[in-house]
């Protein structure tokens, strides 16, 4: 099990480092009086530093090795 989440923290931190943001689009309401409404889609961006990337990265490297080996 320890195995298995330490690929999965090596796959999510190289993508982090690889990808240091997403953007995606979001519908708000900007008037809403009775009968009158009135929405716009909004860009949303989230981003994260690089450097989290490496962290998961270095931590699923060393749960991988220090992992017991199932026979």
């Amino acid at each position: 099990m320890n195995r298995l989440i330490g690929i999965i923290l090596i796959v999510v931190g190289a993508i982090m480092i690889i990808w240091t943001s997403f953007t995606y689009t979001k519908k708000e309401k900007i008037i809403d009086a009775g009968p009158l409404q009135l929405s716009a889609n909004r860009e949303k961006t989230v981003s994260w530093p690089p450097y989290l990337g490496g962290i998961l990265l270095i931590g699923g490297i060393v749960v991988v090795v220090t992992s017991k080996k199932s026979s």
